[in-house]
């Protein structure tokens, strides 16, 4: 309702920050930021309370809230300007980060297991943002040459619109068993293959960067391209069946990909 002529407009609340739980802090203080902005309790041009006053507020250490607030600097969320701290920028409801618990969310429905040992994490703008996100807070580069290091690092990796792009894991967690079956599985990174319904398999195109095997053994991680042809993609549009797998002598398995895995991973599609 809006003010009746003459009257004085009441100041927002002040927005309120809650003391994180134990866990990874940074991200539940760059969250609840997040939420803070999305609602409205912080808009454009406000400033964040002193750093002093803000890690006690979330109960943190200065360390952890300053990893939160490089986060959402290189999120594009906040900015730090000389002589007034630290400030929201002018962002659109729709051009805000997704929180980074939906990007965790956003990565399980694009991980797919192939049989015990073998998982493959399919790749796209947001999950590799949040990868560069990681990096520059642990390798605590902030600079704009370091960021362009890392995305010049990572982009590679972001589909194009006819392929999709995966990290692929080979796990084992005991390091006797891992040299073992890493020595085994030789060439394993070529046999992985995708299947739409009605069309032909897709080997994957391994480690363009890059080689990751030696002549002992195959690596633990390795980075693939699936290219799709056109008409894969429109019988993936017109839903139909998406199967994967791995054809290694050592090694094998089929698995039939999920509803919800599935549509994300047509989403890459142009």
């Amino acid at each position: 309702m809006r003010n009746a002529p003459g009257q004085l407009q009441r100041p927002p609340p002040e927005p309120e920050f809650h003391a994180v739980r134990k866990g990874r802090r940074y991200e539940q203080v760059a969250e609840q930021i997040q939420r803070l902005i999305a609602s409205g309790a912080l808009r454009p041009g406000d400033r964040l309370p002193p750093e002093r006053e803000l890690a006690a507020k979330f109960g943190v250490g200065r360390s952890s809230l300053r990893d939160a607030i490089r986060t959402l600097e290189v999120m594009g969320i906040v900015e730090s300007r000389q002589g007034s701290g630290t400030v929201v920028r002018d962002l659109s409801t729709e051009s805000l980060v997704v929180p980074l618990a939906s990007v965790l969310a956003h990565k399980r429905d694009r991980a797919v297991a192939l049989g015990d040992h073998v998982t493959l994490l399919f790749e796209d703008e947001l999950t590799i943002r949040y990868q560069i996100q990681e990096m520059l807070r642990i390798e605590k580069t902030f600079d704009d040459a370091g960021i362009q290091d890392e995305l010049d690092a990572y982009n590679p990796l972001v589909p194009d619109g006819s392929n999709w792009k995966a990290t692929m894991l080979l796990e084992y967690p005991d390091p006797d068993e891992r040299r073992v079956r890493l020595a085994e599985l030789k060439g394993i990174e070529r046999r992985v293959w995708v299947q739409i319904e009605g069309c032909e398999r897709i080997h994957a195109v391994a480690d363009e960067d890059l080689e990751r095997e030696n002549d002992e053994k195959t690596s633990s991680v390795h980075f693939l391209r699936f290219e799709l042809r056109p008409e894969m993609i429109e019988a993936l549009r017109r839903d139909a069946a998406l199967s994967m797998g791995v054809d290694h002598p050592r090694y094998q398995v089929s698995v039939q990909v999920g509803a919800q895995t599935r549509s994300s991973l047509a989403e890459d599609l142009a």
